[in-house]
C-alpha cells in the first residue's frame, strides 16, 4: 500500500507544477510542459485512487497540492513571506496527516467470478 501512497504524493508534485504553469507560462513550451503534468497528475492521481480509498486521496492530494503552491509561489516566485500562512499550511498538514492516519489501508480483493459487489 504504501507505493500508492508514495504515487499521491507524485500526483501532488506535479499539480504544484502545473499550477504554477497556469499562472506563469508565456511560451508554447512552457504550456506544453503545464498540459503534461496535467495529465500525469491526474493519471497517477487516479490510478492511486483505484487502489486505496478515493475520499481520502483526493483530501490528501488536494491538500498537499494547496501547500506545495503556496510554499512555492513564496519560495520561488516572491510571494511575501507570511507567518500565518505558514501556520496555516502546517494546520492543514496536520490534518492531512490525522486523515491519513485513521484511513485503512485495504486493498480490495479480486472478487470471484459469481461474485456480488
Amino acid at each position: 500500500m504504501g507505493k500508492y501512497w508514495l504515487m499521491v504524493v507524485v500526483a501532488a508534485v506535479f499539480e504544484v507544477m502545473w499550477v504554477a504553469g497556469l499562472k506563469h507560462a508565456d511560451s508554447f513550451w512552457s504550456w506544453a510542459l503545464t498540459i503534461i503534468a496535467i495529465i500525469i497528475s491526474f493519471g497517477v492521481l487516479v490510478y492511486s485512487g483505484k487502489k486505496l480509498p478515493t475520499s481520502t486521496v483526493y483530501a490528501i492530494f488536494v491538500g498537499l497540492g494547496t501547500a506545495g503552491t503556496v510554499i512555492s509561489e513564496m519560495v520561488l516566485f516572491g510571494e511575501p513571506f507570511s507567518w500565518t500562512k505558514v501556520g496555516l499550511i502546517a494546520l492543514l498538514l496536520g490534518g492531512i496527516l490525522g486523515l491519513k492516519l485513521v484511513t485503512p489501508d485495504h486493498e480490495e480483493k479480486p472478487k470471484r467470478e459469481g461474485e456480488v459487489a
